[in-house]
């Protein structure tokens, strides 16, 4: 009964318009009446506790790096070295697009961002090229979301912030898997450009190449910094989230000069508006979640996933079955804030290294972004483009069916996430 309410009460308020974060709300407040002990002060105490949390501070810094990296010219800078690298080759603009999708997410951790930013810079040159729209929006879109595996994810943040998990472990067990992504886009974008007739960039001279590259040097900085400050112990999550909006503000008005004092206003407004709605979120979630543990979901979970208990492959496919479809509708955030309370102790009476269903978790929710008929980085790459929906879904599939290819295997093969991971740890 307590699970079908929660269900029940969490997907009305969605239905009748209710914003994620009062649904949440209104579901945490059903349960206390269910259970009759509603008090007032417990939904206030609820909403100050789960805002209150030193590991969430990295998402606003992670935010606002992203936001000075696109308005300060480093994200420009790492898209005009992939264009001097690979832009003369067959289909060249296609592997820029990936390899600096690739980049791009060791930098911001965002897949909206990362998406807006190479579609205003690389859709116009692919369909010059001959490429056309829908497939160079669909590339671009399957591209982008690569950031929310490759640290600093914010997602996984929000996994390790709900979940209590290492945030840093899961940054660490992120690589391998969104380089595979980048991987599979490149052998499923060289199958579908090669029968196109299209015009390849000029060979770009090794002096160019390499200039370029110095000046992308700086940009190309920050996620050795992160990644290697992480490792070591040098600093924790949320502090690489202040490292990095401060050293992406530095670059951006002291060495590139490309983000003017006046700038700053707007690019600091942006980032706090993102900042205020996604932990206004997770402070909302913690009023559900705190119902969740007190009425016993969990436990009312793991006896209905009971006959998976012994098959962690089969236990994970269900997990990853049920989010991409929830995903078909819903964005990446209240998912995490939903179900990774629900689902994470199932999965761990299973025997699923926790690291490990985190990183499956996000990788499922990342392709839900570009899954109709919601595709919340299809909609940012429509809106950046002007292209229509139905040009971008016809672009995507195949794309998508590469990263589905992609978590299948981690599925089925979770080594290939842990023993890089262990290995990395060591």
């Amino acid at each position: 009964m307590t699970l079908a309410i929660f269900v029940f009460v969490l997907f009305a308020g969605l239905a009748i318009g209710l914003p994620v974060a009062y649904a949440l709300i209104l579901t945490g407040v059903a349960l206390m009446y269910h259970l009759d002990f509603y008090d007032a002060q417990i939904v206030a105490q609820n909403l100050l506790n789960g805002a209150d949390s030193f590991p969430l501070m990295a998402v606003p810094f992670f935010m606002l790096a992203g936001a000075i990296m696109n308005a300060g010219g480093l994200s420009g800078r790492i898209v005009n070295l992939a264009l001097a690298l690979v832009g003369h080759i067959k289909g060249g603009l296609g592997y820029v697009t990936i390899l600096a999708a690739c980049i791009l997410a060791s930098l911001s951790g965002s897949a909206a961002a990362d998406a807006a930013a190479l579609s205003t810079l690389l859709v116009p040159m692919m369909m010059k090229a001959g490429h056309s729209k829908g497939r160079s929006g669909g590339l671009v879109a399957s591209s982008g979301i690569i950031a929310l595996v490759i640290p600093p994810s914010i997602g996984l943040v929000l996994i390790g912030v709900t979940g209590n998990i290492s945030i840093t472990g899961l940054f660490m067990a992120g690589i391998v898997p969104g380089i595979l992504m980048g991987l599979s886009l490149s052998v499923t974008w060289f199958l579908v450009s090669r029968t196109e007739n299209t015009q390849p960039l000029p060979r770009v001279e090794r002096k160019d190449i390499m200039r370029t590259l110095v000046e992308s040097f700086w940009a190309l900085l920050l996620p050795v910094i992160i990644i290697v400050g992480l490792r070591f112990g040098v600093f924790t999550p949320t502090e690489a989230g202040v490292v990095a909006a401060v050293y992406a503000l530095f670059v951006a008005t002291c060495i590139y000069r490309e983000l003017r004092i006046p700038q700053l206003y707007k690019v600091f407004l942006e980032s706090a508006k993102m900042s205020a709605m996604v932990i206004f979120l997770v402070a909302a979630a913690l009023v559900s979640g705190w119902m969740i543990t007190i009425a016993g979901l969990p436990q009312q979970v793991t006896s209905l996933v009971e006959p998976f208990k012994h098959s962690p492959t089969l236990m994970m496919l269900v997990i990853v079955g049920l989010i991409i479809l929830i995903g078909t509708a819903m964005d990446m955030i209240p998912i995490v804030l939903i179900l990774v309370p629900v689902l994470l102790p199932a999965a761990v009476a299973s025997g699923i290294d926790p690291v490990y269903f985190g990183i499956i978790f996000m990788l499922a929710c990342s392709i839900g972004l570009i899954t109709p008929p919601v595709g919340a980085v299809l909609n940012v790459v429509a809106g950046a483009t002007k292209a229509r929906m139905v040009e971008l879904i016809a672009g995507v599939w195949p794309f998508l069916l590469a990263q589905c290819i992609v978590l299948l295997l981690l599925v089925i093969f979770p080594q290939l996430v842990l023993t890089p991971y262990r290995w990395i740890m060591q």
